[in-house]
């Protein structure tokens, strides 16, 4: 999985979104993703989740997303 493209879909549904995409095992496909957006203001932290979530569905129903670790921080 190229992270631009993580990078690149998460900051099309979040304009101001702050990115940053690890590799946790050397695969490319179980990442840990970080994301500061003031989407994320007044949000719990399953909201916060599940919008990335939403974002990141067709990457991981294809498979080239296999897990992902999520860090939320509003702006």
């Amino acid at each position: 999985m190229d992270f631009n493209v993580v990078v690149g879909l998460i900051q099309s549904e979040l304009t101001d979104a702050e990115v940053e995409v690890r590799d946790l095992t050397g695969t490319r496909d179980h990442l840990e993703i970080e994301v500061k957006s003031s989407a994320f203001s007044g949000k719990m932290l399953i909201q916060q989740h599940q919008i990335l979530m939403d974002i990141l569905k067709p990457k991981l129903d294809s498979g080239e997303i296999h897990a992902v670790k999520l860090k939320t921080i509003s702006k």
